[in-house]
């Protein structure tokens, strides 16, 4: 398989598109590192997957819990070669609502998750990543952030959603020439409409509207299509510094 494929963490690993990554990379011969918060199935889902999974209840906004996470991910499978950050939340909430204006602490919960979180999953294992032995092109490592296509074109109710992912575009390019040195990527995917439990769970209506108007293939996203996509930018050593749409070519519809 080659050194790419020997150790790769997934945050917000235990549902979503974050599990769909542990099984396609686990399916690829990887051990993998599954992280997600205390009250997630994080546990059973590591227990049915096998050994070569191992999970690691903790908070990705948490500094210490994520240092220890990392370190104890080094001592069980040894160099961390890949990260795909995918921990993150999506609630919606107008900036002028009924009851009053958006939430402010709301608003910081979900910068602390999506951006911060990711940041600080970056942070730790590029530190990791920076003493990996390079291959012969010199290579250490592959980050994978996860944005959305709301970064681009939000819903009203999604102030503070699509602000968070637009900040984790924007730290891509800046993460990718700066970790070069070291002989790490860093790549963004920004997926459209997929069909993780969160879309699962919102109203039928809303979910034939979100849907109704992707132009090919006509549906939403399978999660194992995220997967995919992170297996071929971490084997294509050219892809770097850059945000690839995962959507079928849709464009957010304007909802009131």
């Amino acid at each position: 398989m080659g050194m790419w494929h020997d150790t790769v963490v997934v945050t917000g690993g235990a549902s979503g598109l974050g599990l769909a990554c542990v099984t396609h990379w686990l399916g690829l011969g990887a051990k993998v590192l599954m992280l997600d918060l205390p009250g997630s199935a994080g546990a059973a889902e590591a227990q049915r997957l096998g050994d070569a999974v191992h999970f690691i209840a903790c908070d990705v906004c948490d500094a210490v819990g994520m240092t220890d996470a990392v370190e104890a991910a080094q001592q069980r499978f040894g160099p961390l070669r890949v990260l795909v950050n995918c921990a993150g939340v999506a609630p919606a909430a107008r900036t002028v609502g009924r009851e009053g204006p958006h939430d402010l602490d709301a608003f910081r919960r979900v910068m602390e998750i999506n951006l911060t979180g990711a940041f600080n999953a970056t942070r730790l294992v590029a530190q990791a990543m920076s003493r990996n032995e390079a291959d012969a092109e010199g290579h250490r490592g592959v980050i994978i952030h996860t944005a959305s296509a709301a970064a681009f074109d939000g819903q009203i109710g999604q102030a503070a959603y699509a602000a968070s992912k637009a900040g984790v575009v924007g730290m891509t390019l800046p993460l990718a020439r700066e970790l070069a040195r070291f002989g790490i990527r860093v790549m963004t995917i920004a997926p459209g409409i997929f069909m993780t439990p969160m879309l699962a769970g919102a109203p039928p209506a809303l979910r034939e509207a979100l849907t109704k108007d992707v132009p090919h293939p006509p549906r939403a996203g399978h999660p194992a299509e995220f997967a995919r996509l992170t297996q071929a930018i971490v084997e294509n050593p050219y892809l770097n510094g850059e945000v690839i749409r995962l959507d079928g070519a849709t464009r957010l519809p304007f909802m009131r």
